[in-house]
Parts: C-alpha cells; structure tokens; sequence
C-alpha cells in the first residue's frame, strides 16, 4: 500500500521548486540585461564610421593675385636715369621703324614675328594693364623701347616657348618690304641673364633700303616673365646694339616690377568713407601722388630724382628722329 505524502512535505517541496525557478529566472534577467548594457555603452564610445556619401573636406584655393594696374605699370617702368649715358628719353619713332620693319613674307611664322616686332606685342596683344617708356641713344642712332604688360602665365609661358623656336624655324627667310623691295632676314638666339622665371632673348637683323640706299637694321629682341607679368625689350638700329644695355634693363627692371608689386600688396587700403572704425585704429591716411618709390631715393646722394616716366602716346609715335 502507497504511503501518501504527509502535508508539511508537500508543502517545502513546492517552495523549494519555487525558489529554484526565482533563481533561474533572475540569473537569466541578470545576463540578458548586462549583455545589452554592455553593448550600449560600447556602442555610445565607438566612434561613427563615416558614410561613403560624406563628402570629403574641401581643400581651399590658392588665391590669385590681383592684376597689374595701369598706376602699377607705369611705376615699373624704367627712366633715362636708369639706363644711364647715352640714353635720353625719346622723342619720337625711329626712321627706320616703317622703313624696314614693316614687311611680309610667306612663311606663317615668320610673318609673325616681323608683324610681332613690328607692333611691340613679342607675346601677343596685351591681356591688360600696357606702359611703355622709349629711350634714344643719338651717338649710335639707336632706340630702346621698354614695356610692361599684364598678363596670365600660361600665355606668356606659351609665348616664350613660340619665341624658343625662331631661331630654328626662322634662322633665314626672305620678306618684302613696303615699297616691294626684297629683304634679307636673319634670326639668332641671345643669352639673357637670371632675371623674372622665365625669358627668352632673340637679334633680328634685316637687310633691306633706307631712303633708296642699303641699310641693315639689326634689334636685340628680349621677353622676361615676372610673377603673371611680362617685360619686353627692343633694343637696337642701323648699327649693331650693344646688348650690355638689353641685359641692364631686364635686370634693374625686373627688380622693379617684383618691387612695385609687393609694395601694393602691403600697402593698406583707405577706409571706405562712412565705415565704422575702431576706436584704438586711426584712419589710414591715403599715400600722397607725388610720393617717390623707394627706389628712386635709394639713387644715391647728389643725384636728381628721375622724373616719372609716361607712357608714350600716339602723337610722339609718328614723329621721326633720324
């Protein structure tokens, strides 16, 4: 015969049973919310991994310079004072000018060239700010004509390598005159010195008839890049220049356009009228006209002060001086 349990047993039984499921239930609890805490919290301390469509960061452009101005020209420009003896300042176009420059040929290049010397543009027409200051040399019947243009680089950089190739393409070509008189043209390279990034020097020589008699017009033809800026130099006559007067005006003169350059960029521009200043800062008080660069007082003592130079007009240009 089964002996039934007593009351009281049962009873322990069931409360063993019951707190042993408590103990299960809480132990359960304990990993699964220690497990998503944990996970939370290294979640929140890792960093966000950056979505493929973010763009990157912008790199920020190099600021281009401003352009040269025609004020910033004609600062640049050389003076008689410069060159020294014999050049003066000029009064007019050369004789020879029309004479034996103005001609044509055939050859595409080399009409380029001629048509090039002839209007002073060795890089092409001007992209902005021009001067121009023209010297005489009236022992020798020589001209010096000095310019400075506006540019963008990469022309002027295009035009130098234009230039590189004459002496090749061009060495010797014959053109015509403007009365159709045959020239004879020659076309050799010229050492320039370490003066701007980059530059590049030619000496045309033509033979052809001044007033109906022979004459032979030979030019030392230079092109100098400055920063995003060009000098040009045409320096010669009916006898051979002296090349040591080219290469003392590119020096001085790129030295001159890298300093008039700087000296704009430092200088503090005036207050727009009716702007609201600081009341520790003055007023910047604009810079008088007549105020000489620091170059001109650098000359020396005893010496005069040279005259700012003007660009030359078109009146001077139709005079002749030989």
């Amino acid at each position: 015969m089964t002996r039934r349990p007593s009351p009281r047993a049962v009873r322990l039984l069931a409360s063993a049973l019951g707190m042993g499921t408590l103990l299960t239930m809480a132990a359960c609890m304990h990993d699964g919310d220690g497990g998503a805490g944990d996970t939370t919290e290294r979640r929140q301390a890792r960093p966000a991994a950056a979505s493929p469509d973010t763009p990157a960061p912008i790199a920020k452009a190099a600021t281009a310079p401003p352009a040269l101005t025609d004020v910033q020209a004609q600062s640049a420009l050389l003076t008689d004072a410069d060159l020294g003896a014999p050049w003066t300042r000029t009064e007019g176009a050369a004789l020879w000018r029309d004479a034996l420059l103005k001609a044509t040929t055939d050859n595409a290049d080399c009409g380029r060239l001629l048509d090039a010397v002839y209007t002073e543009e060795l890089l092409g027409e001007p992209a902005g700010a021009r001067a121009v200051a023209g010297f005489d040399d009236y022992d020798e019947g020589g001209q010096l004509r000095y310019q400075v243009t506006a540019a963008h680089r990469a022309d002027v950089d295009k035009g130098l390598a234009w230039l590189k190739t004459m002496p090749q393409k061009c060495a010797r070509f014959t053109a015509t005159g403007p009365r159709g008189n045959r020239q004879e043209v020659r076309v050799t390279e010229v050492g320039l010195p370490e003066a701007g990034e980059a530059r590049q020097g030619l000496r045309l020589s033509t033979r052809g008839e001044l007033d109906g008699a022979p004459a032979t017009l030979t030019l030392d033809l230079a092109a100098v890049r400055v920063g995003d800026d060009a000098i040009l130099v045409t320096n010669g006559g009916l006898a051979e220049p002296r090349t040591e007067y080219t290469v003392h005006a590119l020096q001085v003169g790129a030295e001159r356009l890298r300093q008039t350059r700087n000296e704009s960029q430092a200088q503090p521009q005036t207050p727009v009228q009716g702007a609201s200043q600081s009341p520790t800062q003055a007023p910047v008080q604009p810079q008088e006209q007549g105020q000489q660069p620091d170059w001109e007082q650098a000359q020396g003592d005893g010496q005069e002060d040279a005259q700012e130079p003007e660009a030359e007009t078109d009146e001077g240009a139709d005079q002749d001086v030989y």
